[in-house]
């Protein structure tokens, strides 16, 4: 069985999607739409922005969706004579923005509901992050156990808030806190890497975007039918994993509730890898910018196969409704 990933922050660069537009220009109608909803040229802004601009949280958000949605887009049209079989693959998932692509790439939310969305959410992180200085770094070659026990025994604020690989834990907090255990974790043969992130998303730092955001949330998806979407998803016998629980999400009752909570939860990314693989899932596509996921993917479930679609070569280098 097969599940399609999408990216997270973090993953953006200047040109992402670029080749795959120009072989595929029907594909225009999602940068259409991305454009109008959040008034400004989306193509030009992912095509030709900076690292520095397109770093910023409202921009790097749409423009991950964006491109992450166009992937799959791509793959769906070059491949698959119905472009409407996502089913075909039977899990999907995302890291933590990821999960705005999967919801989309399912139909559980309308293309313009989507943008609407992740306007209000980075609009209200980046807002959050000018308010709280934060920032985050990833823990490598630790137990995840002792990164939290390190940060829990932090003067500043400090806490785990990815679990990406059991030997790759993101951090978040203040950069006081950042900078208190960092060379604690040196101490212990640990490798800290600062993220290119403008907050320290995940963490409670970010409650004051997750309240105004769930306000934001319930006016937007008010009248939206996600349920029925959902019901749909299952009748077709695919399933939705969260990073909030590390497991599939099979209640869809309150979504401005979860999607919400999900600012400020941690991203259990490595129990939902473990969650799919029990589940008898061997083939994990990644798509959007970046093969950060891949990568994860690989240290976290050796046995599986796992590869990336992030450009035209991605898109061409094997069929996967194979």
């Amino acid at each position: 069985m097969t599940v399609a990933l999408f990216s997270g922050q973090g993953s953006q660069y200047p040109g992402m999607g670029k080749d795959i537009l120009e072989a595929f220009p029907e594909l225009s109608e999602p940068y259409d739409v991305a454009s109008q909803v959040l008034d400004r040229d989306m193509k030009k802004l992912c095509f030709e922005s900076t690292p520095e601009e397109l770093a910023l949280t409202i921009n790097a958000q749409p423009a991950i969706l964006l491109t992450s949605i166009v992937c799959a887009g791509a793959v769906m049209r070059k491949y698959n004579s119905d472009k409407s079989k996502w089913w075909f693959f039977q899990g999907v998932a995302g890291h933590s923005l990821g999960e705005y692509a999967a919801l989309s790439f399912t139909n559980c939310i309308d293309l313009i509901v989507m943008f609407r969305l992740i306007k209000a959410r980075a609009e209200a992180m980046h807002e959050a992050a000018r308010e709280n200085k934060g920032a985050m770094a990833a823990v490598l070659k630790l137990d995840p156990a002792k990164v939290e026990e390190i940060c829990s025994g932090a003067k500043e604020y400090v806490a785990a808030v990815n679990y990406n690989s059991p030997q790759q834990t993101v951090i978040a907090g203040t950069p006081e806190g950042i900078a208190e255990v960092t060379p604690i974790f040196a101490e212990l043969k640990g490798r800290v890497v600062p993220l290119n992130v403008a907050g320290a998303f995940h963490s409670k730092l970010m409650q004051s975007a997750a309240d105004k955001f769930y306000e934001s949330a319930k006016e937007i998806l008010a009248g939206e039918h996600y349920e029925e979407a959902y019901k749909t998803l299952k009748e077709y016998g695919s399933r939705f994993f969260s990073n909030v629980t590390g497991a599939e999400k099979t209640d869809f009752s309150d979504l401005p509730e979860y999607l919400a909570q999900h600012i400020v939860s941690p991203v259990r990314f490595t129990d939902e890898l473990r969650a799919m693989r029990e589940a008898g899932f061997t083939r994990f596509i990644e798509f959007g910018p970046g093969k950060t996921l891949t990568g994860l993917v690989k240290k976290t479930l050796p046995d599986v196969e796992a590869w990336n679609v992030e450009n035209l070569a991605g898109v061409e280098s094997r069929n996967v409704y194979e």
